[in-house]
């Protein structure tokens, strides 16, 4: 008599005319397929026939994410080759515990050595000899993606058998903790031949500051993406990968220099880098090609030199400024960094980049126009020192279409609420933005789009809207995000409401929205 599970074992492959034409599907369609699944339950796809065991010890890409999370101490686990009777619990791996064996090197041992492997990733607490262990696995398996994140006791050294991989094009590794070294620069520089992505996190690199000759065209001939995060110690980075398409930087706080140069670099992310308290730090970019920069929450160099950025279209720059640190030569260096972008077509500024611009220090007439700037996006505490970073930037964007401002409400800012003498008599803010209105026509003959975040009806709100409405030749629509407010509050927002939409058919004919 059949049993319940030989009769879903039967259905499942052959269906209800008792035709199994799933199993005939070729080993390339079937892998395809599986991909899908998780890594147990592939696995379980074994026991169903020869041929699905076939199809699991040759199947190409191994995840075991979602079995061996961080959490999961393995470390203790033997490094025996499989027996037999391990070999049948690999079969079903709910039936064996992890803290006894080591599920990943057991199924990489058992793999066809026919067959190749293309992907393998993995998230564990593994000691460093089981960890270059597995890794040798993979390489000798013609690994060419290689996914890992790990926890270990000790410091230990970047996985040397990485090196030769002539197979290997994608190469990831995340040290939870404690972080991993480098090897020497001589070793480091005689691999990473067929290398096209290399990501590495929590890297020590207290014996090793400065990397001027590592991230060259010679060691990395064919890398087009590079991610650096968490280089603990790391001083001077130069990074000239001809190949180079993008390249992130993240949380190098110690950073004093950087160099970068790539003709076909497109995209530049570096955010939360640089000492904040070097006196001699600089950047230096050079990258015709360049498409897409990001700047955020960086400390501000002393120098900046960006050169041949004739491709940038977009852009996000923010600043981490410690203890309002405007020297003379600080923001120049801010200027310098954005004149080098003045042709981008979208450019979102935050970190308190427009405090730095109202800054008394910062020289208004060293920046570049903005002549092809479409879409400003700003993110400040906008209070009344803010004012003349605002009108510098909007003199210099004279083609602009699109303006958004994201007001930061949690700046510890004094926003002088709305009063009823506000549209009678004009406040200093709103004598301010009067006073710029020649040198801003060329903005104001363009805008078409303004949209505020965080709108509070509060007065340097209310009396930048009001200049917008009035002189706006070419204003379409007027949008006003505001948060959630009480009962007193949302009386005294409808009586805004209705000043500003009679305020708007005096003097424009701009569609004004609250939402």
């Amino acid at each position: 008599m059949e049993t319940r599970s030989a009769k879903r074992k039967k259905y499942w492959l052959e269906g209800e005319n008792g035709i199994d034409r799933i199993s005939d599907l070729p080993d390339v369609v079937l892998h395809q397929i599986l991909f899908h699944l998780p890594i147990k339950s592939i696995a379980q796809t074994s026991v169903l026939s020869k041929r699905w065991r076939s199809l699991w010890i040759s199947f190409p890409d191994l995840d075991f994410t979602s079995i061996n999370p961080i959490g999961v101490t393995s470390t203790n686990a033997p490094n025996t080759k499989p027996s037999i009777k391990n070999k049948r619990l690999l079969l079903c791996p709910h039936s064996f515990s992890v803290k006894r064996l080591d599920f990943i090197s057991q199924v990489l041992a058992l793999r066809d050595k026919q067959s190749d492997l293309r992907i393998l990733r993995f998230r564990a607490p593994l000691s460093f000899s089981r960890l270059n262990g597995l890794i040798r696995l993979a390489v000798r398996q013609n690994v060419q993606e290689l996914d890992v994140e790990v926890a270990t006791d000790d410091y230990f050294n970047f996985p040397r058998s990485v090196l030769t991989s002539e197979s290997l094009r994608v190469f990831k590794l995340r040290s939870r903790y404690p972080g991993f070294r480098l090897l020497p620069p001589s070793v480091m520089k005689g691999g990473f031949q067929s290398l096209h992505t290399l990501s590495l996190s929590l890297v020590i690199l207290y014996d090793q500051p400065t990397l001027s000759d590592l991230f060259t065209d010679s060691s990395f001939p064919r890398l087009k993406k590079l991610n650096l995060d968490a280089c603990f110690g790391l001083k001077q980075l130069k990074v000239s990968c001809l190949a180079l398409e993008e390249f992130t930087l993240e949380n190098c706080f110690q950073l004093h220099g950087l160099d970068v140069s790539g003709a076909k670099l497109k995209t530049l992310q570096v955010a939360s880098c640089f000492d904040a308290y070097c006196d001699k730090s600089w950047v230096k970019i050079n990258a015709p090609s360049l498409r897409v920069m990001v700047w955020e929450y960086n400390a501000i160099t002393e120098n900046s030199s960006l050169e041949n950025l004739v491709s940038a279209h977009e852009a996000s720059i923010g600043f981490f400024v410690l203890n309002e640190d405007f020297s003379v030569t600080k923001l120049r260096s801010v200027s310098n960094l954005l004149s080098a972008l003045y042709r981008l077509h979208t450019l979102t500024l935050e970190g308190q980049c427009v405090e730095v611009l109202s800054s008394r220090n910062y020289i208004a007439n060293l920046m570049h126009p903005f002549d092809q700037l479409q879409s400003l996006e700003l993110q400040t505490g906008f209070n009344k020192h803010n004012l003349p970073g605002l009108a510098h930037l909007f003199k210099c964007s004279p083609a602009l279409h699109t303006l958004i401002l994201k007001i930061l409400n949690d700046y510890k800012i004094e926003r002088r609420k709305w009063n009823k003498d506000l549209w009678d008599m004009p406040s200093s803010e709103e004598q301010f933005w009067e006073s710029q209105s020649q040198a801003l026509k060329p903005l104001l003959n363009n805008l078409s789009v303004v949209k505020i975040h965080g709108f509070l009806e509060c007065e340097n709100e209310v009396s930048l809207a009001k200049f917008l409405l009035k002189h706006g030749k070419a204003l379409q629509e007027m949008t006003f995000f505001s948060g959630h407010c009480n009962y007193r509050d949302s009386l005294r927002r409808q009586k805004i409401r209705s000043q500003m939409m009679g305020f708007s058919r005096a003097s424009s004919n701009a569609k004004i929205e609250f939402l």
